[in-house]
């Protein structure tokens, strides 16, 4: 049960800070596009991370997903928001479509930053990244028997 947090400026600038900073850990000798995260929980820790590609390129991570398996291998799985860094100047970076699948499994009202560079950024809630979701509620409505 997650929820849009309404975070004061001063933490949404430190988490988008810490998301560029966890960019520069990116493993991206492919793409060459970096990105990183910055993901606050409920109890106010922060997880990082960033992307990791592979030679094998279906087995790389994505930023996103990375923060969020680190929190959960942490015990923590109620977040209030993330953050999301990149390169691109010309445009805010949006998570993937399995990022934002990946997200919704914890709730669809937490905040996610998009951010530039420069730290400007665009805020929207996993609901409204992935409006219409299918999520764990889905699995427990009646089906027909087989």
């Amino acid at each position: 049960m997650a929820f849009s947090a309404c975070l004061p400026q001063d933490i949404v600038k430190k988490l988008i800070q810490q998301s560029q900073e966890a960019k520069k850990q990116a493993y991206c000798p492919y793409s060459k596009f970096r990105v990183g995260a910055a993901l606050l929980t409920l109890e106010n820790h922060v997880f990082t991370g960033c992307n990791v590609e592979n030679a094998c390129y279906n087995l790389g991570i994505c930023a996103e997903r990375n923060a969020m398996a680190k929190a959960v291998s942490e015990g923590c799985k109620v977040f209030k928001a993330i953050a999301i860094a990149s390169d691109m100047n010309d445009q805010f970076i949006s998570p993937c479509g399995g990022c934002r699948q990946f997200m919704r499994e914890f709730g669809t009202n937490w905040d996610v930053f998009l951010t530039k560079p420069d730290g400007s950024y665009l805020e929207k809630t996993v609901d409204e990244l992935l409006p219409i979701s299918f999520g764990p509620a889905e699995l427990l409505t009646e089906k027909l028997p087989e």
